[in-house]
């Protein structure tokens, strides 16, 4: 089992159990910001299960049907995830708002606020232990399920102390009031997942500080002349580039070719943990004007046009 695939079976067993304890607790005290954190606690069982058969499919080598593999399910998941963060965030509002209009007051205290520390404590360490296997695999599907528990982490403290302060004040209202702020908290941090995932899906490229990385490569190698159409996306842990290079026409190709692998090389290195597939065309001249001519939705990405610019000199 892959370090990804681990993670989602840990966070799903996480979610299991807190959704069980809070369920509890959250009905015997009437507590809307413990009953609105299981249900949150149910959705990111959800997502975590969701996540577990995006990250499986997404492992999944190239078919005849699907040439580029299955990369772009996890940019999928995080859209999907962001939406249910969103509907949760809502909700959650949506209670605390009505328990302004209709106060109730809370019971089982003490039963409420050693749930919460509980939750604090296990969602503290499954975000650590995520935000250690994001970093280590770079997979867009355990980035959100980080960010995800890390809003729960936020939200449980606000809870918590919502608690403690109706325990020695009385004053229930801030129960309603922490709810609504957790909403909005909740709402805001899934913008960013939505947001990712939908450029992903859009065929975003490369972060601007890898794409100049893929210039200097190109650029490294004395006996390329020029290049033109570099072109570069991303999808799920695979960083595709395409672009053409060109040669003295006197080259033989099989000394072209060799060199076209030394730069594929020098891409390759510049991140070890991504899937690079890297298409180079060999030109014996500078085209990219009768290229673009040909295809005009091309045009722009040759150096003949981005003479003067400084950075990041090809990007599609």
């Amino acid at each position: 089992m892959t370090m990804q695939k681990r993670a989602t079976v840990v966070s799903s067993s996480v979610a299991t159990i807190l959704v069980i304890v809070k369920l509890i607790v959250g009905l015997i005290s009437g507590s809307v910001a413990v009953l609105a954190s299981a249900i949150d606690s149910g959705l990111d069982l959800a997502v975590s299960l969701f996540n577990y058969f995006a990250v499986s499919n997404a492992e999944k080598p190239a078919t005849e049907k699907f040439n580029y593999g299955l990369g772009k399910i996890e940019a999928i998941a995080a859209v999907i995830e962001g939406v249910v963060i969103t509907m949760s965030g809502l909700f959650i509002g949506y209670k605390a708002i009505e328990k302004i209009i209709h106060p109730e007051p809370l019971h089982y205290m003490g039963a409420s606020i050693g749930v919460m520390l509980l939750s604090i404590v296990m969602t503290g360490a499954l975000v650590a232990y995520l935000n250690h296997v994001a970093k280590v695999t770079d997979n867009m599907v355990i980035k959100s399920d980080a960010l995800h528990y890390k809003t729960d982490l936020f939200s449980n403290g606000a809870i918590l102390i919502s608690l403690l302060v109706i325990e020695f004040t009385d004053f229930y209202l801030i129960d309603a009031i922490l709810g609504i702020g957790i909403a909005v908290y909740i709402v805001y941090s899934a913008y960013e997942l939505i947001q990712e995932g939908v450029l992903m899906l859009l065929d975003v490229a490369l972060d601007d500080e890898i794409v100049g990385k893929i210039v200097e490569a190109i650029k490294s190698e004395p006996k390329v002349t020029d290049y033109h159409w570099l072109k570069t996306r991303k999808a799920g842990n695979d960083y595709f580039v395409d672009v053409h290079l060109v040669f003295n026409p006197e080259m033989s190709l099989l000394e072209a070719h060799r060199i076209g692998d030394n730069v594929e090389e020098k891409i390759k290195a510049i991140d070890p943990r991504a899937d690079w597939l890297i298409n180079i065309h060999l030109d014996p001249y500078d085209d990219s004007q009768i290229n673009e001519e040909e295809y005009p939705q091309f045009a722009g990405n040759s150096t003949e046009n981005e003479k003067g610019k400084e950075e990041n000199p090809a990007q599609a």
